[in-house]
């Protein structure tokens, strides 16, 4: 079986999601007088980050933390709902090019996977209309059925992304000679690195580097 592994955000979609969730709880009608509070939570790890005091991955798990936790007595039901609104608002945004090359994939029987650090919810509702086998992404704890903020969330980053991939393959036959991967960072090293075709979209100067160096495929 061969793989075609898809990064989320600045590979598929062409932005970063989490500027697009935080201006969409800041202008919501129903959950916006939340996010003074949630804004405020942040600003400690972000300066932090910003001093070199903070590593960028504690980070970036402590933004999607406190993310959720502004959520506090929703349902499950409701958070699919509003991360449904979100999904609707990129549509315009998706990087074309690497959606043609997921839909070549899947027409030619490649087993399509989306891994990424966004909330799960919010990647099967971007995603409903491309034809994916599997969907890798930050899930939301839940107790009883209503959002659980003060569980730690797996936040899916960096080697992660690698190992979740191993376990959800687990007993499959992969000819990762012949498989694909599509990433933006540096930090999507652990996933491009498992396949014989790794294809670096739009990518940062680090990766940028490698890319060059191991006469990858670039994307522009």
């Amino acid at each position: 079986m061969k793989l075609a592994i898809f990064d989320f955000d600045g590979t598929l979609y062409k932005e970063e999601t989490f500027s697009l969730l935080m201006s969409h709880l800041k202008e919501h009608p129903a959950y916006g007088s939340r996010y003074k509070k949630f804004y405020r939570s942040i600003l400690a790890p972000y300066i932090g980050y910003k001093l070199r005091l903070y590593p960028e991955r504690k980070m970036k798990m402590q933004l999607m933390q406190r993310y959720l936790r502004a959520f506090f007595s929703l349902s499950e039901k409701e958070l699919d709902y509003y991360f449904a609104e979100i999904a609707e608002a990129m549509k315009e945004n998706f990087n074309r090019d690497v959606v043609a090359k997921l839909h070549k994939h899947a027409d030619d029987g490649v087993f399509v996977m989306i891994v990424s650090g966004a909330f799960t919810p919010l990647l099967k509702a971007a995603a409903k209309e491309f034809p994916v086998d599997s969907i890798i992404g930050t899930e939301i704890p839940f107790k009883n059925g209503i959002l659980d903020g003060e569980t730690n969330i797996d936040h899916v980053q960096a080697e992660r992304k690698a190992q979740l991939i191993h376990q959800s393959i687990h007993g499959r036959q992969i000819d990762w000679e012949n498989s694909y991967a599509y990433g933006d960072s540096f930090s999507d090293m652990s996933v491009l690195k498992l396949v014989g075709n790794p294809v670096a979209v739009c990518p940062d100067d680090k990766l940028r580097e490698v890319a060059i160096k191991n006469n990858w495929k670039i994307m522009k």
